[in-house]
């Protein structure tokens, strides 16, 4: 926090306009919080550090409803601690999102004519950089306008002089310790990005294909392979059966023709075949799978590759220069008119893998790469969280954790792009490799180059948590602000992001895990639980809710869906309900400060306090309980449902209602109910403050004189309660629910008055028969008044005249005729449930919707029955 960050307070003031306008004050409100420095954290402040680092969204990004979900839930969490007294930074930042800048770029090439090769590597680069600088980084602003508090002066990108050196410090590292090399093995290609993908960017979803297959060999050494992809079968280079398999033992170690080429390849045995899936015979292509890679080094095969990086077949022969889908078709034409086709099955559905990035299907291929070793860093990661060191929330999540970080692959980290960190290997004219560090100067003369890949981006993701404070260097952020509390990110990238975080943070960290917590969210999806997906046509703009209803609106529906690790629907109609509960607390706030709310002196002793005070700051107590509780376990969807029900029901709906007869009767009870409803808005202004910042600021800040919320205390629970007084409240909300029950089912206006005589006398309802009266619309009974119906609630009996009120021979007779509906709609119901013939007959879901229909019945004629009885005689 900067030294100017407490501003002097001001008088506080009931000006406010009738109406809240989130557009007129967000923008503003927002821009005064930045200057004033109160996101801004101070390393050498005695305060104990409170630390989350975005995960940082892609530069070509934009804000969606995602980003805003886990926005929301971070800013809370840290708003919170702010108040709380901790020095609570929140660091943002960009990634340079390798592959998706390359294409804006290239793209933006491609229509003037040129491509990233008319400009040759540098002037390229230096074109990512203007385009960054140009239209990278829209989401940053976005951010602003839905509030996040986050510390502007520590912004952060991937691709900075800072970070830069993180990635080339680590790299050197791990290649020095081993953990970093070079190997030809099967990679995911995307032909349309040029470029290896890793396994957790392969998307895969089912595709219409074809299952085709084809006899390979001649007479007694013949045998059956299919397969979804007849172009790659250039590339066999052998047929692998299982070795207890007795049909085809006899040709295990023989050689057979491979069709369509002149060559023969052998018959191996390899415990990897299943004899029970098709014909037991698997095709090997060793350099366009990675099963057939396996096996073919277990085998000594030959590794053939059939097509180049666009996937364009260089094989020579009749489909030489064809695309891999042109060749398919024809092989299997050729095939055909050999009589090589045993079977073909088109559709055929199967996984197929797509590009996340472009859509492009993936192509299994034979690459030279760089690899991390991923055994030891992703043991120590698992480890980490098994000891308690590191927690998951909620804690059921861990076994997906375990299930990645215990069966990880070595990770292919070099990709072939122009735009990223650039590998800091140089090769000699003699085959020497030189690892260069970012304080060493690489190998000059003649012969001499780098390595023209670059690093995944995730690799310096993973990086993120201590890069962003200055690692390697030891600076005093990292030393206050590392290990960061917590992680809270969405359950899918536990794989892309969470566990190369961890590896690499307890590697460079001496062993000292990145984050005490990982908090997993779900995913948002639309008001039906279905993906948000631009084919489905269901994506939502929440800059287009901001704009309509507010940030608050969008941020509170957020947050009152999050639970743990659950996938949160949405729907425009709850974004308007929580713009509707901002208005809710605007309005009430207005008014109850119009009507002398203050905040000004001591709290009154309890017992100068009506049991009506007594019973809000016993609930205000309770709620405060809640929700630090709730904050502590990251239940956001229940502290957002408890500040609501405590703002709109207790607070606004009964305490605000039951007192407007003391604010009306005056005096030094009145004094007192203005002094406590000051506290309790003032607390719950507070409370709501982290996840509806913007209204809480204007409103508390009017209420208080306080400079500002953001850096008001956060409320603690005072730990006065009053269960009497909270039972006495109890028994006047059900006697005004009874009351008003009937009310309705007698047809009576919400606003229409009627006589009434309340026995009240000796109960604990006796002081509060004028508000009672208030809030029920009842008048004093007068000398004409007939009790025409009464009530015996809760020890006390209401008695109301409705001779004047209704036309109860009109109003019998409507009931009459209900009840006689739902009396034939009753026995309609227990005829066919009765039928036996019916039953044995009728599909289980018809009996249970006649079931329903019985019960719905039984229900209506119990209710029509009773207001009946409680009408007044005509």
């Amino acid at each position: 926090m900067t030294e100017n960050a407490q501003q002097p307070p001001t008088v506080p003031t009931t000006d406010l306009p009738t109406q809240y306008t989130p557009a007129d004050v967000e923008g503003q409100l927002y821009e005064r919080w930045v200057e004033r420095g109160y996101f801004a954290a101070d390393a050498e402040s005695d305060k104990p550090p409170y630390t989350i680092v975005i995960p940082p969204p892609n530069v070509t990004g934009s804000l969606h409803l995602g980003h805003a979900f886990q926005h929301t839930l971070m800013d809370a969490l840290t708003r919170r601690r702010r108040m709380q007294g901790y020095e609570a930074l929140w660091l943002p930042g960009m990634d340079h999102a390798g592959i998706a800048t390359q294409n804006k770029v290239e793209q933006q090439l491609a229509e003037e004519g040129r491509s990233r090769h008319d400009l040759g590597r540098e002037a390229f680069v230096d074109r990512v950089w203007q385009w960054k600088e140009e239209y990278g980084g829209k989401i940053l602003g976005q951010m602003r306008r839905l509030g996040d508090g986050v510390d502007w002066s520590r912004e952060r990108f991937t691709m900075d002089e800072g970070l830069s050196r993180a990635v080339g410090t680590i790299f050197k590292r791990l290649y020095e310790d081993e953990l970093i090399y070079r190997a030809e093995r099967i990679i995911n290609w995307c032909p349309r990005c040029l470029t290896a993908i890793s396994d957790i960017e392969v998307e895969y979803q089912e595709d219409d294909g074809e299952l085709v297959s084809i006899a390979y060999g001649e007479d007694d050494a013949k045998l059956v392979v299919a397969t979804t992809r007849a172009e790659t079968m250039l590339g066999d280079t052998a047929v692998a059966v299982h070795p207890e398999d007795e049909r085809y033992r006899h040709l295990v170690g023989t050689r057979i023709k491979l069709p369509l080429t002149d060559r023969t390849i052998p018959v191996v045995a390899d415990e990897h075949v299943d004899p029970e899936f098709g014909t037991g015979a698997v095709k090997v292509t060793p350099a366009h799978d990675p099963n057939d890679f396996a096996i073919g080094q277990r085998h000594g095969l030959e590794s053939i590759t059939v097509m180049d990086e666009r996937g364009v077949i260089t094989t020579h022969g009749p489909f030489e220069g064809l695309d891999r889908f042109e060749a398919r078709s024809a092989v299997v034409a050729a095939l055909r008119s050999q009589g090589r086709i045993v079977a073909e099955k088109r559709p055929y559905a199967h996984s197929v893998g797509h590009c996340s990035r472009c859509g492009t299907t993936v192509e299994p291929r034979l690459s030279m790469q760089w690899w991390v070793k991923v055994g030891p860093l992703a043991q120590a990661a698992g480890d980490a969280v098994r000891d308690g060191r590191v927690r998951i929330h909620p804690e059921d999540m861990s076994k997906r954790y375990f299930d990645w970080v215990d069966n990880m692959n070595d990770w292919c980290i070099s990709r072939q792009l122009w735009w990223g960190h650039r590998i800091p290997i140089w090769y000699g004219p003699e085959g020497e490799v030189v690892c260069v560090g970012p304080d060493e100067q690489p190998p000059t003369g003649e012969g001499w180059h780098q390595d023209t890949d670059v690093l995944d981006t995730w690799f310096s993701s993973g990086l993120w948590p201590f890069s962003t404070l200055g690692w390697p260097e030891q600076t005093p952020d990292l030393a206050k602000f590392y290990p960061t509390d917590v992680l809270l990110t969405g359950h899918d990238i536990i794989f892309f992001w969470v566990a190369r975080m961890m590896m690499f943070g307890l590697y460079a960290m001496d062993g000292e895990a990145p984050f005490k917590t990982i908090a997993l969210t779900g995913l948002v999806r639309d008001e039906r639980g279905k993906k948000m997906s631009k084919s489905f046509g269901n994506v939502v703009d929440p800059l287009d809710w901001m704009d309509k209803y507010g940030s608050d609106a969008v941020r509170f529906t957020l947050a009152r869906g999050a639970n743990p690790g659950t996938d949160v629907p949405i729907g425009e109609d709850w974004v308007q309900a929580s713009r509707n509960f901002a208005n809710k607390i605007w309005n009430a706030t207005r008014f109850a400060m119009m009507n002398g709310a203050t905040v000004e002196g001591p709290l009154p002793d309890p017992a100068e306090m009506s049991s009506t005070d007594r019973w809000i700051l016993s609930r205000l107590g309770e709620t405060v309980a809640d929700v630090d509780a709730f904050y502590e376990d990251f239940q956001f969807a229940k502290l957002s449902d408890a500040l609501y029900h405590f703002a709109w029901d207790e607070v606004f709906d009964w305490y605000v209602e039951l007192s407007k007869t003391t604010f009306a009767a005056g005096g030094p009870a009145a004094e007192v109910s203005k002094r406590v409803l000051g506290e309790v808005l003032d607390v719950t202004l507070r409370l709501l403050h982290p996840v509806v910042p913007f209204v809480t600021e204007v409103l508390w800040t009017t209420l208080t004189g306080g400079s500002s919320v953001v850096v008001a205390p956060w409320p603690s629970d005072s730990g006065f309660r009053d269960t009497a007084a909270e039972r006495e409240i109890e028994t006047v909300q059900s006697v005004v629910t009874e009351v008003r029950r009937f009310r309705h089912d007698q047809g009576l206006q919400p606003g229409q008055r009627v006589p009434a005589r309340l026995t009240v006398s000796g109960t604990a309802l006796a002081p509060h028969e004028a508000a009672i009266r208030q809030l029920l619309r009842l008048q004093p009974e007068g000398d004409a008044f007939t009790a025409t119906a009464t009530l015996p609630v809760a020890g006390a009996e209401v008695a109301l005249d409705l001779s004047g009120a209704i036309d109860v021979a009109a109003e019998r007779k409507r009931l009459a005729k209900d009840l006689a509906a739902a009396e034939k709609e009753k026995s309609a119901a227990e005829a066919k449930l009765g039928n036996e013939a019916f039953l044995g007959k009728a599909p289980d879901h018809v009996v249970d919707k006649i079931r329903t229909r019985l019960a719905k019945a039984e229900e209506d004629i119990t209710r029509l029955t009773s207001q009946l009885t409680r009408l007044p005689q005509a």
